[in-house]
């Protein structure tokens, strides 16, 4: 097995070594030695030591209540440190130092392309023309406190000044000084929130990911994109080019968080413009530091007269206007009555002063000055614009359609829910075309409806760059989307929103050709969208009521059938992909999992949902944002230019085959047996993630539902704690056994030769699998399942498992999971030692909890202790939902 790099392995264990000293200060020696005596016991375990996993569960169910909080808080910081080291060592800039992370190049990627035969004027206009958004969500996945993660970065800029080997004796001791600060300040500091985050906290911390890391990394990004654009073409990226965008559900979705409201909306969309004044402030400022010179052309001189230094005029200006902004947005975010005379409020009115400026410098043979920071702020504020991020706004079908019923049935014009699909849509488009109000003076709506029309108000006085989606989910029929777009203009919304149906569980995937087709076939939504349509693929639930390998296929078809859809009524669709971090809910590496989508899908536009930790993982620091920016746009390019083919008629056939197997086999159990509800209650630690104050969204969407009213990443969550897996291959077991039992296994790997949404499934599988550990599995049931019947199914799921792993290897033909991953592999064998307690000790807690529970009394410490394995847990798999 591939040892980690040893630059990674020093820092891993210089890490390590600080967190221990930190320990011996306090608690104290005891507490230490205790923890390294349980270290050594897991390690010994893993190592198959005779009688080790005895000793380390009798060593924690030793522990007393006074030395639980120290030592499930140790193994999780030990975690992040690890994380952090990874994290760290992807993007390391050390003479030497090949990175075990390799992305490849823009220039890389745009040779290929030229010699597999792309024209060059083709590679630069879809370059030019490319649109990926990233859309991060406020799913609770991101375990981590801020102010912990805001330490953790600085460790990380620690860690870079190390690798400087100029440095001398007493910087270097300065700079381990500071990270033993660093150190000691987390081990001091509770890593777990008290208090449920608000939607508007959730809004913050997606704006402290634009301020302390996109927005330095993509102007630099950009910079890299031009400079290889103009080498592979001869022509550079344009200067109102905005090839990424970012969005945002934070403090805009809905569904099913009655915690986000139009009040929380309307702040949030205030507090991005505040934000981003302050932001642009900051580059205003340093531009007249810099653009001094007093050449000016006759287009600037027009402007600001004889002015003797033409471009500070000009941006004196402009950061006056700034400031007003910056206070207008403060004032009206406290309630304030605020002037709004002066702001900037038109993405025009940033932009335009800016280009001015760079057309002068350009005329004027400054254009080396001009390609300065300049252009960085210019291409800033075509990306981020005046809003900083465009919120969507997602909302349920059902609550748009109860909406226009009690508007419809007020006016007397009829019962709307009992009308039709066509009668609805009749209505619809008539009022649509119609020039009078729809919404009675006087109306009284009740108080949902109040809230959807509210909504609808202070999205329509945004301006169209602040605004990303309209998202509905349970959308099934054109009178859907129509619902919204009346609602909208009722509103007073002058300009076409993109409203975008999500289509999620499986039957919504399997009837979206059909309800797209009909949504094109009227004319006067065509007109609306200008020829141009997202649809939102959802991952999440379509795993969650299918299994992966039937959804991950049911995804691949619908897909397929509405970019051929599209085509037909000659419509641009972006495809808007819900990803989650897990492979339970269509995580995955990002490259692969856009190069193996349907040929044609990816059309030069490309929309995801990054959520929780996964944003931290791709974007938390300036330098991994880069990597991430280009391994998308890489991706998202050569699936548009040079798509995978179409897979083979047989290989479709398989495809229904091994999905029609697995998805009987999964709702079988997960639907269909008697036992499984109570084994899953009983054997995770699914009832206790509410005490995890992750997010203001609730874990369920009604409180008192079952499995099914679970949301899909808690869902994921519960089953990853105890290492069981089980949404991620749970019907791909039984699949795979047929195939093999039918001696298919030889066409299956002729699929992952030639197919990469098949190879892509198959590795994604392996990696999951990887993650899962029988043994503690097995330790979770014993210690929290008491009901035989319950250990029946435990025991039959674990054989499942089992199974599914060795009809893997046989698929790949390998001895061990993760051969082609050896670098991977180890990092999981590093950090088992400190996950294993963890596991060990969640599971006592939650019998300890459970018990605590029935008596009417939880100690605390037990309570505290429990929350910190779960997010332990989460850092040592790297993920949580």
């Amino acid at each position: 097995m591939t040892e980690l790099h040893p630059d990674l392995r020093e820092n891993v264990r210089m890490l390590g070594e600080l967190l221990g000293h930190s320990i011996q200060r306090f608690p104290g020696m005891d507490c230490y030695e205790r923890i390294e005596e349980i270290r050594a016991a897991a390690k010994a375990d893993r190592n198959n030591e005779s009688g080790s996993g005895q000793r380390l569960a009798t060593l924690l169910r030793q522990l007393d209540d006074n030395e639980l909080l120290p030592v499930t808080r140790a193994f999780n910081q030990f975690l992040n440190l690890a994380n952090l080291a990874e994290q760290y060592h992807g993007i390391r800039r050390k003479q030497g130092h090949p990175s075990d992370l390799v992305v490849e190049s823009l220039s890389e990627v745009f040779e290929r392309l030229q010699q597999g035969g792309v024209d060059p004027q083709e590679l630069h206009k879809r370059v030019a023309d490319l649109r990926i958004e990233f859309v991060l969500t406020a799913h609770p996945t991101e375990v981590a406190r801020r102010t912990l993660i805001l330490k953790y970065d600085e460790m990380s800029d620690c860690l870079a000044r190390l690798d400087h080997e100029d440095l001398l004796p007493a910087e270097r001791e300065e700079v381990i000084a500071r990270l033993t600060r660093l150190i000691n300040e987390a081990w001091h500091t509770d890593e777990i929130r008290q208090q449920r985050p608000t939607a508007v906290d959730e809004a913050k911390w997606g704006f402290a990911v634009i301020e302390n890391s996109l927005w330095h990394a993509l102007p630099q990004f950009l910079r890299n994109l031009d400079v290889s654009l103009d080498d592979a073409t001869g022509h550079g990226l344009p200067l109102q080019a905005s090839p990424i965008r970012i969005a945002s559900w934070m403090g805009g979705d809905r569904d099913g968080n009655p915690n986000v409201t139009h009040e929380v909306s309307r702040e949030v969309f205030l507090l991005g413009r505040w934000k981003a004044a302050e932001l642009y402030l900051a580059d205003i400022q340093a531009l007249r530091n810099e653009l001094s010179m007093w050449q000016a052309s006759d287009e600037l001189r027009q402007v600001v007269g004889d002015a003797p230094e033409p471009y500070r005029e000009v941006l004196g200006e402009l950061k006056a206007r700034l400031i007003r902004t910056r206070d207008w947005a403060l004032a009206r975010m406290r309630g304030e009555n605020a002037d709004a005379y002066g702001i900037l409020f038109e993405k025009d009115d940033l932009v335009e002063p800016l280009e001015l400026c760079y057309r002068s410098l350009v005329e004027c043979g400054l254009q080396a000055i001009a390609d300065g920071p300049l252009l960085d702020t210019i291409r800033r504020a075509h990306t981020f614009g005046l809003p900083l991020i465009r919120l969507d706004i997602r909302q349920e079908a059902s609550r748009h359609a109860e909406a226009v019923a009690e508007m419809v049935d007020y006016l007397g014009m009829g019962d709307y829910l009992a009308w039709s699909e066509e009668e609805r849509q009749q209505f619809l488009i008539r009022e649509l075309n119609s020039r009078r109000p729809l919404v009675p003076r006087n109306w009284q709506p009740s108080e949902p409806v109040r809230e959807v029309l509210a909504t609808c108000e202070v999205v329509a006085q945004q301006t169209p760059e602040a605004l990303g989606s309209y998202v509905i989910s349970m959308a099934s029929k054109p009178s859907d989307v129509l619902n919204v777009i009346l609602l909208l203009r009722e509103a007073g919304m002058n300009f076409p929103m993109r409203v975008v149906p999500l289509f999620e569980t499986l039957d919504d995937l399997q009837g979206a050709p059909e309800s797209m087709s009909a949504l094109f076939d009227i004319d006067w939504y065509r007109d609306y969208c200008q020829d141009r349509q997202e649809v939102m693929i959802g991952y999440s639930d379509s795993s969650k009521d299918a299994g992966q390998l039937m959804a991950a296929w049911a995804q691949y078809r619908a897909q397929e059938q509405l970019t051929e859809i599209a085509g037909r009524y000659g419509v641009h669709l972006t495809l808007f992909h819900g990803r989650g971090g897990t492979v339970g809910r269509g995580g995955g590496p990002a490259n692969r999992a856009i190069l193996s989508q349907p040929p044609g899908s990816v059309n030069g536009s490309f929309r995801i949902t990054e959520q929780g930790e996964m944003i931290r993982f791709k974007f938390g620091l300036p330098r991994l944002a880069v990597q991430s920016l280009t391994l998308y746009s890489t991706a998202v390019i050569e699936a548009t230019l040079a798509p995978p083919p179409a897979p083979k008629d047989s290989w479709r056939d398989m495809m229904d085959w091994l999905t029609g197997i697995s998805l009987k086999s999964y709702r079988d159990v997960v639907r269909e047996h008697p036992d499984f509800v109570p084994y899953f209650r009983q054997v995770t630690p699914e009832t206790a993630l509410g005490k995890l104050a992750l997010g203001s969204r609730p874990a369920r969407r009604k409180p008192t539902g079952g499995v099914e009213s679970l949301r899909a990443i808690p869902w994921i969550f519960a089953w990853t704690q105890m290492r069981m897996m089980l949404p991620a291959w749970l019907g791909s077991d039984e699949a795979l056994d047929a195939a093999a039992r039918d001696e298919r296994l030889p066409e299956l790997r002729e699929m992952m030769e030639g197919w990469p949404f098949f190879r892509t499934y198959v590795d994604m599988l392996e990696m999951v699998l990887a993650k899962a550990d029988l043994r503690i599995v097995n330790y979770y049931e014993q210690t929290l399942v008491d009901d035989e019947k319950l250990r029946v199914l435990g025991a039959s799921l674990r054989e499942r498992l089992r199974n599914c792993i060795n009809r893997l290897l046989e698929l790949k033909q390998q001895e061990t999971l993760l051969e082609a991953e050896p670098v991977f592999a180890h990092s999981m064998k590093v950090r088992n030692p400190y996950t294993d307690p963890l596991h060990y000790l969640q599971a006592e807690l939650l019998r300890r909890d459970r018990e605590g529970e029935g008596k009417g009394e939880v100690p605390e410490v037990v309570e505290r202790a429990l929350k910190v394995t779960m997010a332990g847990i989460a850092a040592g798999m790297r993920n949580t939902g």
